[in-house]
């Protein structure tokens, strides 16, 4: 069979939650079935790390796709072609998007709709982009994949797909991100924060991500009491936020906070295993990845306690409401006097962490794949 993957998140030294996820499916499931042909199709020059076996074929696919319209013209006027020329036998695209004008048979992977629930968070064409053709795409689909029963369910209620349709495919998670030794942590706590034991928070700076509560949170932490814990922001910029700006702006610990921007493998290993704890207090999450790596890295974690997480975290977490940054700086304090909570959390976190991995998630998303080949 010749299976055509939409594999444009692949961007070296770009790759963000969902960039990871068709990183690692894609790497173990094309070595896993060499019996059949794998379409890579890329929408910019690709680096040769992506094409992980002998039965992948890269193909480029101009233009790039930066802007909805571009995404429309990609998938509704260009990826049928190429389909068409390559006599595919099934499209799977791992970010969702699909192709209206296609007859190829169609998997996706809608990872969650926090587009419906939160267009606020986003510029408005893409809002709009999404919440036009999102439940097309789940409709014409021949089978969907998510990442969490709470997002299948949320797919059911919302689009109305029959249960039996949707696959869940959970995450899984960095096996490098590992505990530091003691040498390391200290290593890394003088590199980012002079020394001083700070909270982590890992993932892109987008509204959705809470970061304006989290700052809120920190503040408070600081006014209410006498620690010099830090707060360590790693990831990008993807959209600007008028509330944080001012959020930050008007922060008296504004010092305590640094910005490290995106972060390496290797470096983030080393501050995730360096971080007094985790703190991932999105307010919609239709998975959450930062917080099985807290746990894999034997740190403590404080996240939200809607949407996926509480699925994710199970009983080894912190739960707080991201609409209460006071709830959150609570949890802070808590963290930083009590050793006994932290070890009582990372002893937990092994365990639950150990539930999930990308051998795991290959194996399910080759099962969606192998239900699409067969109907």
């Amino acid at each position: 069979m010749i299976i055509a993957v939409n594999t444009r998140l692949l961007q070296k030294d770009k790759l963000e939650g969902i960039g990871w996820f068709i990183f690692e499916t894609l790497a173990r499931i094309t070595r896993n079935h060499p019996e059949h042909q794998f379409l890579f199709l890329f929408d910019r020059p690709y680096s040769k790390e992506f094409v992980f076996s002998e039965n992948v074929t890269p193909v480029v696919v101009s233009p790039p796709t930066r802007h909805p319209l571009l995404w429309w013209f990609w998938f509704e006027c260009r990826i049928p072609r190429v389909l068409k020329k390559y006599k595919a036998d099934l499209f799977v695209s791992p970010d969702g998007y699909l192709s209206l004008r296609t007859g190829v048979k169609q998997l996706a992977v809608i990872h969650d709709l926090n587009f419906v629930h939160r267009p606020q968070d986003l510029p408005w064409l893409m809002a709009r982009y999404y919440n036009y053709f999102f439940p097309k795409f789940a409709r014409r689909a021949k089978r969907l994949a998510t990442v969490s029963r709470y997002s299948k369910e949320d797919l059911q209620q919302t689009y109305g797909i029959a249960s039996d349709l949707i696959d869940v495919v959970y995450n899984g998670v960095n096996p490098l991100y590992a505990p530091t030794s003691e040498k390391e942590k200290q290593k890394t706590r003088q590199r980012f924060t002079a020394g001083e034991p700070f909270f982590l928070y890992v993932g892109s700076l987008h509204s959705r991500k809470n970061l304006d509560g989290l700052l809120l949170a920190y503040e408070a932490f600081r006014k209410s009491g006498k620690s010099k814990v830090k707060l360590v922001i790693a990831g990008q910029l993807m959209f600007s936020s008028r509330r944080f700006t001012q959020v930050y702006g008007s922060m008296q610990f504004q010092e305590g906070v640094i910005f490290t921007g995106r972060l390496s493998v290797d470096d983030l290993h080393q501050v995730l295993g360096a971080a007094l704890a985790l703190v991932f207090v999105p307010h919609f999450e239709g998975f959450g990845i930062p917080v099985l790596e807290g746990m894999r890295a034997g740190i403590p974690v404080i996240c939200s306690n809607t949407s996926s997480l509480p699925e994710v975290g199970g009983d080894a977490v912190l739960y707080v409401d991201p609409a209460q940054p006071r709830q959150l700086a609570e949890a802070m304090h808590l963290l930083v006097d009590d050793a006994d909570l932290r070890a009582e959390l990372v002893t937990k976190g092994q365990q639950q962490q150990a539930l999930f991995s990308w051998d795991k998630t290959a194996e399910s998303l080759w099962e969606s794949i192998r239900l699409c080949l067969k109907s």
